[in-house]
């Protein structure tokens, strides 16, 4: 008779922790900009997903791009905004499911820029110069971009004179302006905010090229996560609605037209990619 109503207890207990667990979603993001513009940028988002889940949603800063997979596939955050690259490496670890992307993430691009006193106007006359990507694990401000030059028989760790990695895509604007490289490499969507905030200076830093397009970032859910609370995400993000003032907004601190469902397979050719670059066993 204890032992039942031990067991029962036991029971009571482990939902009750489940439906605290539940009651809370974490919610991180690669950090390809500065802390504060992403949590700028999510803030919206977080207030609109608590409606619409009827749950507390807290973002969970973190320091570089492992930290995010790791958190992910330990079942520490529950959900991500990934790049295409850290999206293969959470899922080559565990067990973990891409929900939405944006449409224009079907079709992304990197941007090569370069100081403007350089007098370079194409990437062939970047032999012997100094090139900054991003972060090692971005997609658009490493992987991709470097597997474009590769094609290109560009192998940078011999065709440049040296090579760093800023951290994030606006720091890589940085060092080009300031002259610390004579070229880099970035997301397309931050330049293009940039320049439309008039955050570059445009008599220092000029565009050199554009890549060919692939898939990169997406919303992935942990593996474990409660599968109707993952479809309820995934139907907040698809509910998003440009022609709703509120969903605008939100719409647009994402740089997104509309969010639409994605897939696992979408993420083929970045891991092909990756294992082409030595990037992935």
């Amino acid at each position: 008779m204890n032992i039942a109503k031990l067991s029962v207890a036991g029971l009571l207990l482990a939902a009750a922790t489940l439906s605290h667990a539940e009651a809370l979603l974490k919610v991180s993001a690669i950090p390809d900009e500065a802390p504060t513009e992403l949590q700028r940028k999510f803030s919206p988002l977080g207030q609109y997903l608590e409606k619409e889940l009827g749950m507390k949603v807290q973002f969970v800063p973190v320091s570089d791009y492992a930290a995010v997979v790791t958190a992910l596939n330990a079942d520490q955050i529950d959900m991500a905004w990934l790049g295409g690259f850290t999206f293969v490496q959470a899922s080559q670890r565990g067990k973990v499911v891409p929900l939405v992307q944006r449409e224009e993430d079907s079709r992304f691009t990197s941007k090569y820029i370069v100081n403007a006193d350089s007098g370079i106007s194409k990437l062939q006359q970047l032999k012997g110069k100094s090139f900054a990507f991003g972060s090692a694990s971005s997609t658009s401000g490493h992987l991709m971009p470097r597997y474009f030059l590769q094609k290109q028989h560009i192998k940078p760790e011999t065709f440049f004179k040296s090579v760093g990695y800023s951290g994030a895509h606006d720091a890589t604007v940085a060092w080009v302006a300031s002259g610390k490289v004579d070229a880099g490499v970035l997301n397309a969507s931050v330049w293009d905010k940039l320049v439309e905030a008039g955050k570059v200076d445009q008599s220092k830093v000029k565009l050199l090229g554009t890549t060919p397009p692939y898939f990169d970032y997406n919303w992935t859910v942990r593996g474990s996560l409660d599968k109707k609370l993952q479809q309820k995400i995934q139907q907040a993000f698809l509910k998003l609605n440009a022609a709703n003032p509120e969903h605008k907004a939100i719409l647009e601190l994402q740089r997104a037209s509309k969010f639409i469902p994605t897939k696992a397979a979408n993420y083929k050719g970045i891991e092909a990619a990756a294992k082409e670059a030595g990037l992935l066993q």
